[in-house]
């Protein structure tokens, strides 16, 4: 039976357990993307916390990828030394560390991607803040590229994995979303096609990279929109990665544009609102051989045991709870098994953007309360 604290691997990679930091923004990075010490020293207390795996924020592959302030970029060789301080500071302290690679397309604007946005097509959706203009076949090619130039990067600068952000809305799931790949050609139209590029992406990240390095994606298994992403196709899109030789799919869902079905739900008061992406991560799981991670609202020790004894899942990931209690991990191992304090507020987000930095709101309130008792 699968237990949460077993120590497993994936291609090669171990981990001293089931439990993943997801990625997220965290805003920490200077105007160019390059990381400081600020952005360091969280992830050195990730690893410290005793999480199996951190995935970095999400880090753009081109310049016109960028998609908010702070956001982590990995498209620059000159960043090598950060990288490389960042990779050694969290294996010094006993933790594991992949980046996520991003790029993102229409889901940006031309004053932070420095151009105008391009996209699978020039639509006029929710998720977009401005018309996009349609990504030629030519330049498709060169942000494939750049995908791998990015893999490259994360393998020289001592990374123990990269993952592919496939989900909420950037580019990988714009060609996949049939909202916002309306193209004629052999990238859109059926989802033989519309998954082609992120297909493209994948085997020009895996023949960089080689077959004995870890690769994953994180994978929305539905947007959650009218006309976008449906579970049907999602499978179709695991099944052919899984084939290709992914060595394990992150199962998210939604969009900016998703409303209460966003990637980042609130009101999470109870374990009945918990595992949000549960069912269609097992529906993912029946249809691919390799591990699958969920990610979703996960905040108590009993459902996260259940998802993976009784439910099958490899892996569980978690982002908010781990923005107020780095050591949430080591806390369960420890036999605490009270869930997250997290109260999924996602005023971590707000306060980030106006501060310069994601921070726990309500932790950082319960503190200066017990500073003035």
């Amino acid at each position: 039976m699968a237990a949460i604290f077993e120590e497993t691997k994936i291609n090669g990679m171990t981990m001293r357990n089931r439990l993943i930091r997801s990625a997220t923004w965290e805003g920490m990075c200077d105007q160019d993307g390059g990381p400081g010490e600020k952005l360091i020293t969280l992830y050195r207390d990730l690893a410290r916390g005793g999480i199996g795996l951190i995935i970095t924020s999400y880090a753009y592959v081109r310049t016109d990828g960028k998609n908010l302030p702070g956001q982590m970029g990995i498209y620059n060789d000159a960043f090598a030394d950060s990288f490389k301080r960042m990779a050694r500071t969290v294996h010094n302290a006993g933790g594991k560390i992949a980046i996520q690679l991003v790029h993102g397309g229409g889901q940006t604007d031309t004053k932070t991607a420095g151009r105008k946005p391009f996209a699978p097509s020039a639509a006029k959706v929710g998720q977009f803040p401005e018309i996009p203009e349609e990504i030629t076949q030519a330049e498709i090619k060169k942000i494939v590229a750049a995908f791998g130039n990015a893999a490259r990067r994360v393998k020289a600068w001592g990374f123990d994995a990269v993952q592919l952000h496939g989900a909420h809305g950037f580019l990988i799931n714009q060609f996949l979303s049939p909202l916002t790949n309306r193209r004629s050609d052999e990238y859109g139209g059926n989802i033989e096609n519309r998954a082609r590029f992120l297909l493209d992406v994948y085997r020009k990240v895996r023949e960089t990279v080689g077959a004995d390095y870890p690769v994953l994606i994180k994978l929305n298994a539905a947007d959650f929109i009218e006309g976008g992403l449906d579970i049907e196709d999602a499978i179709y899109s695991a099944r052919r990665l899984s084939e290709a030789g992914i060595d394990a799919i992150e199962v998210s869902a939604g969009t900016p544009s998703s409303g209460g079905k966003s990637p980042v739900r609130i009101k999470i008061t109870n374990p009945e609102r918990e595992a949000y992406n549960l069912e269609m991560a097992r529906r993912i799981k029946g249809a691919v051989d390799c591990p699958v991670i969920v990610v979703g609202g996960f905040r108590s020790y009993e459902v996260v045991e259940k998802a993976i004894r009784d439910d099958g899942m490899d892996y569980i990931s978690l982002a908010r709870p781990l923005i107020w209690e780095p050591g949430l991990a080591n806390r369960w191992l420890q036999g605490d098994r009270r869930p997250a304090m997290c109260i999924s507020c996602n005023n971590c987000f707000a306060g980030g953007l106006e501060e310069g930095g994601i921070y726990c709101a309500t932790e950082k309130k319960e503190n200066e309360k017990a500073a003035r008792r």
